[in-house]
């Protein structure tokens, strides 16, 4: 089989008027995945979390009857993505995805392993390099992602000379619904798994989205490592919103947290679009309360990422209208890095295509940004 060729599209397109939505939509189309005509027809027809599920599962049953698979198994991940932990289609959804994408690449020197970690497995993707090999390259994703979401981006990095390695944390993919580990602040752990499974001593470690705060996290832990690159992510979680919001939070969390429990559990039972990613965040910390959920979200934050440990070589790349994480925090990051070998960073920007989260819009700059950076630091 030949092996695939992704195309990343350049621009950022106004699928959908709920920005939520939108992103959603572009990042399919962005990573190579999903068919603009697709997207634009879908975007118009959605106006709840209910409609995204079905639209997205009538996009992939088409995709199917006209075989193209690999929109298929992308719009089942799209129609999972903003699927509730309740519902029984959300195990389903992941499992055509699952399925039907390692059908469409097993011919592609894709090799899988798991990764024996606490009681369970990391599951892992490896794709070797197509001309002589430049190095090791270990990635994964963020909060809510797939390894198997970025293997457009792994093969791109393969055609340029590297091995790279794609591994599920806890709280990611399989890792948290197959073998139950949640979401763990403690990133060196996994990454050490597999840097001993597959006993590697010099890598390019690279974390996307939320991940940019693991891996440096990891980094600082572990000097295997050698170079490090973050995309996309906040030093501090709780400094995200504005700081009356940051007060506000602190407030009810302290005085009110029994109402605040309660507003949160009856909101998600309505199904409010609002309250999809606390939702969220209680699936993949495995919490009951909501509470208790926030609270590891916000011991992500600068102290626990201890940037004074990170010694490495340090690519930090933001977006300047990234809707998730506001740019001003990313000067912080760069000036907490105090002990790092170097440090180099880039905020995208609208003429770049690439404002948005982790430069959605253009993702080849990024990744092309990102390679060269690899290959200019020595």
């Amino acid at each position: 089989m030949e092996i695939t060729k992704f195309k990343f599209p350049i621009g950022y397109h106004n699928f959908h008027k709920d920005q939520l939505f939108n992103y959603q939509l572009n990042r399919w189309y962005s990573w190579g995945y999903a068919r603009f005509e697709d997207m634009n027809v879908v975007g118009p027809k959605i106006n709840s979390v209910g409609d995204w599920k079905n639209e997205m599962i009538k996009l992939a049953e088409k995709a199917i009857q006209e075989d193209r698979l690999i929109n298929a198994a992308f719009y089942y991940r799209a129609a999972e993505f903003y699927t509730f932990t309740d519902d029984p289609d959300k195990e389903i959804l992941y499992d055509k995805f699952s399925e039907l994408f390692y059908s469409l690449f097993e011919n592609e020197r894709l090799e899988r392993f798991k990764v024996p970690y606490e009681d369970g497995f990391l599951p892992v993707i490896k794709i070797s390099p197509t001309r002589e090999n430049r190095g090791t390259i270990v990635l994964h994703g963020g909060f809510d992602s797939y390894i198997e979401e970025f293997y457009s981006w792994m093969r791109y990095f393969s055609n340029h000379g590297y091995e790279v390695i794609g591994f599920e944390g806890p709280g990611q993919g399989a890792t948290l619904r197959k073998y139950g580990i949640p979401l763990s602040i403690e990133w060196e752990k996994p990454t050490k798994a597999v840097l001993n499974y597959f006993n590697l001593d010099d890598v390019t470690l690279i974390g996307i989205s939320m991940g940019g705060w693991f891996c440096l996290r990891a980094a600082a832990f572990e000097p295997r490592i050698k170079k490090v690159i973050a995309q996309g992510y906040a030093i501090d979680y709780f400094k995200v919103p504005n700081i009356f919001a940051q007060w506000m939070m602190l407030g009810f969390l302290k005085f009110f947290p029994g109402s605040v429990n309660k507003m949160t559990l009856n909101n998600i039972k309505k199904g409010n679009m609002e309250m999809w990613s606390i939702s969220n965040l209680m699936y993949i910390t495995d919490k009951k309360v909501p509470i208790n959920a926030m609270k590891i979200a916000f011991s992500m934050n600068e102290e626990n990422i201890h940037s004074e440990l990170v010694k490495q070589d340090v690519l930090i790349l933001s977006g300047n209208e990234d809707h998730f994480i506001g740019v001003k925090l990313h000067q912080k990051q760069v000036n907490a890095l105090i002990n790092a070998r170097t440090v180099n960073d880039k905020i995208f920007t609208k003429e770049d295509h690439a404002q948005n989260h982790c430069q959605v819009g253009n993702t080849e700059l990024a990744l092309k940004t990102m390679l060269n950076w690899m290959e200019s630091v020595n």
